[in-house]
């Protein structure tokens, strides 16, 4: 993309996937898991000063008495008023009420970062198009387990499902 993107803050949310301790730290390509929370802070600090919803969604693993140490979301990373939600699939919007805390928001456009581009984005981004969202995702702040899997979302899959930016290119309207 060669000019910044124009995102309009009352329809536009910023949803970052598993952004969690245990798996910031994982080794992933083709950035490190601080470089992707560092640019998922930068986003939601711009989307929060504009008045745009933050959507965090963590995944928890059905079905254990106890959840793997660094299963919360990175410290720092919620304020009051973001959106939280605990997932329990792939995907965010699977057996959450993910889709109606947006939809009461008024959000039309979702914006996503997080860990793993090919899973947890990806899978949440697809049912977000289903649910007729407009996709914008921003590649600097993603990360995969390997970089072909992060570069056949970045490359082949998201182009077809949205717009792909870096997050320098994110700008609001008005």
């Amino acid at each position: 993309m060669t000019a910044p993107l124009a995102l309009d803050p009352a329809r536009s949310a910023l949803v970052l996937v598993d952004l969690m301790d245990r798996i910031v730290a994982l080794p992933l390509e083709p950035r490190k898991g601080t470089e992707v929370l560092s640019t998922a802070e930068e986003l939601a600090t711009a989307f929060r000063v504009a008045g745009a919803p933050v959507a965090l969604i963590r995944v928890e693993r059905p079905g254990v008495p106890e959840q793997p140490p660094g299963s919360g979301l990175v410290a720092g990373l919620a304020r009051d008023g973001d959106v939280e939600v605990v997932k329990r699939t792939i995907g965010g919007f699977q057996g959450t009420d993910l889709d109606e805390r947006l939809r009461e928001r008024g959000v039309r456009t979702l914006v996503f970062g997080g860990i793993a581009t090919n899973l947890g984005v990806e899978s949440t981004a697809r049912a977000a198009g289903d649910l007729g969202y407009d996709l914008v995702f921003v590649e600097d702040a993603m990360a995969a387990f390997t970089a072909a899997e992060h570069d056949a979302s970045v490359r082949l899959d998201f182009p077809r499902l949205g717009t792909v930016v870096t997050a320098a290119e994110v700008r609001f309207v008005g």
